[in-house]
């Protein structure tokens, strides 16, 4: 057998670093606390443009620790994978989620293919014991979200 070399073997190291105190993050409370703090990361001259995926990343109390941008993609989809969005909410060690995606054509309803991929981060996220408590549909004037519509 041959002799293993450290320097063969990669370390994986989980770190998350944050300059924002605990008491300081923002809280979600519900869908309108949502749709702000994502129309405050949203790149406002994307999104009549190009449909982009999001999440937020809370800890037990609601507050968020971090968020993603997980894809950008053309006018009419983008793919969100559900293994990279696990991964950035086993980083921050994140207990709740909240997705969220726009729509450039304003069309505000889930198509089948947002709730199939709602339904599959759902059950994926239900085997690390991570609720998704949302997932908002955004607009240049408004937002769906499928919490409030009994959706999720």
């Amino acid at each position: 057998m041959r002799a293993l070399l450290l320097s063969q073997v990669a370390e994986v190291e989980l770190v998350y670093r944050s300059k924002v105190k605990a008491s300081q993050r923002p809280l979600v409370k519900d869908s309108k606390d949502c749709h702000y703090i994502f129309r405050q990361l949203w790149d406002e001259g994307k999104i009549n443009l190009v449909e982009e995926f999001k999440v937020l990343f809370l800890n037990r109390a609601n507050r968020v620790v971090g968020f993603m941008e997980v894809s950008t993609g053309g006018l009419t989809g983008t793919v969100a994978d559900p293994r990279i969005i696990l991964a950035g909410a086993v980083k921050v060690l994140s207990c709740n989620i909240v997705l969220a995606h726009n729509h450039p054509s304003g069309n505000l309803l889930p198509s089948k293919a947002d709730e199939e991929l709602t339904s599959k981060i759902k059950e994926a996220c239900s085997y690390l014991d991570i609720k998704v408590i949302d997932h908002l549909i955004l607009s240049d004037e408004s937002y769906f979200s499928f919490a409030d519509e009994g959706l999720i």
